[in-house]
């Protein structure tokens, strides 16, 4: 529910930002009646929709050729990221609750499994930031030839 809902709401912010870029431009032509209106082709929205952006532009810089070992060696870093995350969970988070759902229920034991918690779950919170807006992000934007790789601003 929460993959559906996240991309749900991507959807609706590539919407809007088409819809903020192209209505003004038809408005406009349409308030001066000239004869045309330029009004984007499909191609150009597919691309966007797919493109790692927000922002609607007719055109993107684009590199000339896809490099498939690195679109190969970020998702091998992606893969690397679930299995290690995957660690993780097993080792330091499973453990903590499996011994807090067999003793009694008080105060401290909750802390203590919060506390020891903690730098797992920064660590795991890393790890999804790493794979998806580095590697998974950039490893989309090859495969589309999408130059513009400023995800971080």
């Amino acid at each position: 529910a929460v993959l559906l809902l996240a991309l749900q709401v991507r959807l609706v912010m590539k919407g809007h930002s088409f819809i903020r870029e192209n209505v003004p431009r038809v408005l406009s032509s349409v308030k001066d009646k000239s004869g045309t209106v330029h009004i984007p082709r499909i191609s150009q929205y597919l691309y966007f929709l797919f493109a790692p952006t927000l922002i609607y532009r007719d055109s993107y810089p684009r590199n000339p050729t896809i490099r498939w070992g690195y679109v190969a060696t970020k998702f091998a870093q992606v893969l690397g990221s679930l299995f290690y995350a995957y660690y993780i969970f097993v080792r330091l988070c499973i453990p903590q609750f499996r011994n807090s759902s067999q003793e009694t229920y008080n105060l401290r034991g909750l802390v203590l499994c919060i506390f020891n918690s903690i730098l797992p779950g920064v660590l795991i919170l890393f790890l999804v930031f790493f794979a998806f807006l580095h590697c998974w992000l950039n490893a989309f934007a090859e495969m589309l030839r999408f130059a513009d790789r400023m995800f971080y601003k």
